[in-house]
């Protein structure tokens, strides 16, 4: 990780803009779609060895499987690199809150205050109120969209999340810093 430019404080360094923000949530979207074939290839394995019409008895244990999955792709990504694929592509940085390196744990933590604000909440209230597929998709997405705007109303733009978690999201545009690349190995 680089440092924050000369007479620059880490807490001073602008964040992404909430289009961009959003928009690389979305690209994340996508690319989660190729991560989530680890758990539909295992699921198919089971179900085509044990002849199994449900995963142990529901489908339960394979969103708990595919949220482990999607957590050991955050988690890894946040504390390696500090950015996901997405992230990556749109400049954008995770660190600590005064601007260092994340570490698996805070990661982690982070991970699951992202799931239990972005999708957990609508979902138990969709649920409480016995809303159809569509409807509740329909709730998911509004709270998704009015989560975001809450991060204008928070100190430093930040997501609820990231305060919480004690990280912070960095535009890497303004910071001048390239984006992390894997370093080649010596033959």
């Amino acid at each position: 990780m680089t440092s924050s430019p000369v007479g620059v404080a880490a807490a001073d360094i602008d964040v992404p803009s909430l289009p961009r923000r959003m928009a690389a949530f979305v690209y994340e979207s996508m690319l989660l779609f190729g991560v989530s074939l680890i758990p539909a290839v295992v699921a198919t394995l089971f179900f085509a060895q044990t002849g199994r019409r449900h995963l142990l008895q529901g489908d339960t244990a394979i969103r708990l499987f595919a949220l482990a999955v999607y957590g050991v792709y955050f988690v890894w990504f946040w504390s390696a690199r500090g950015q996901t694929l997405a992230m990556q592509t749109w400049r954008i940085r995770l660190a600590t809150a005064a601007g260092g390196r994340v570490s698996p744990a805070r990661a982690l933590v982070r991970y699951v205050a992202c799931c239990l604000l972005w999708l957990a909440l609508p979902a138990f209230v969709a649920t409480g109120a016995g809303l159809a597929p569509w409807p509740a998709l329909a709730l998911v997405a509004a709270w998704i969209a009015a989560y975001g705007l809450l991060s204008l109303a928070a100190p430093g733009r930040q997501f609820w999340h990231d305060r919480l978690c004690g990280t912070r999201l960095i535009d890497e545009r303004q910071t001048g810093e390239t984006p992390t690349q894997p370093t080649a190995r010596p033959r």
